[in-house]
């Protein structure tokens, strides 16, 4: 049985915490990095094909899910419970994270499936706009994840929150078009794809909430939250 001073000790050098939040960051540039290529495959190359293995990259995804968990896990067993509420937290963000890996898998998928590259026709601009959005929305959302920055996380949850009802009025207006030279298999291509850019932005904006919202606010906007 442990003495107080080996207990001691051993709760004094555990940096569990800090080593999966570390793993959190990684996890979220590997995503970024999956969407940038999938994203391209789908909608720059006739071929479908990868400059990285999308597949490869979401079990790297996957194994980091995991060991978030046990560091927090351990985390707590050592420090008693204490600062529960970071671990919590933590792994609601992970999930999330792991949640954009599928949907970006999702779009690695349409790609193979439509190897051909991908026009929006006449949602082109929209799917641009989109897309840069969703871009700008990873690489700023990476270094607010570092520092914690609330001001930044809410200003780009209330900057980019559009793109939401943007994708869905995309997929209704696919659902509806009776535009005979859009393919079935391109008008069903594209309106997954927006399904899947508005899931993959809203598990961004639950991040971002994350960093501004308590704990039993995650995933709302920050304003309902202060609310």
């Amino acid at each position: 049985m442990l003495r107080f001073k080996e207990l001691y000790e051993l709760w004094r050098s555990d940096n569990s915490l800090t080593e999966a939040i570390h793993d959190s960051h990684k996890m979220l540039e590997e995503t970024f990095e999956m969407f940038r290529e999938s994203v391209a495959s789908l909608r720059q190359s006739d071929t479908g094909d990868l400059k990285i293995n999308v597949y490869q990259k979401d079990q790297v995804v996957n194994t980091y899910i995991r060991e978030v968990r046990k560091k927090v896990l351990k985390h707590l067993a050592i420090t008693g419970g204490m600062n529960i509420i970071p671990g919590l937290i933590l792994t609601s963000i992970v999930v999330d994270i792991e949640r954009i890996g599928d949907y970006t898998k999702n779009i690695m998928d349409l790609a193979v499936a439509h190897p051909r590259r991908l026009k929006g026709r006449e949602y082109e601009e929209s799917y641009q706009e989109i897309e840069q959005t969703v871009l700008e929305t990873f690489q700023k959302l990476i270094p607010i994840l570092r520092e914690s920055d609330k001001a930044a996380a809410a200003e780009l949850h209330k900057k980019n929150y559009w793109v939401l009802k943007k994708c869905d009025e995309i997929v209704t207006a696919l659902i509806k078009e009776e535009n005979k030279k859009n393919t079935q298999k391109d008008a069903a291509t594209r309106a997954l794809y927006a399904r899947h850019l508005k899931r993959i932005s809203a598990h961004l904006f639950n991040i971002a909430s994350s960093v501004v919202n308590p704990f039993e606010h995650i995933g709302f906007k920050p304003e309902e939250a202060g609310a």
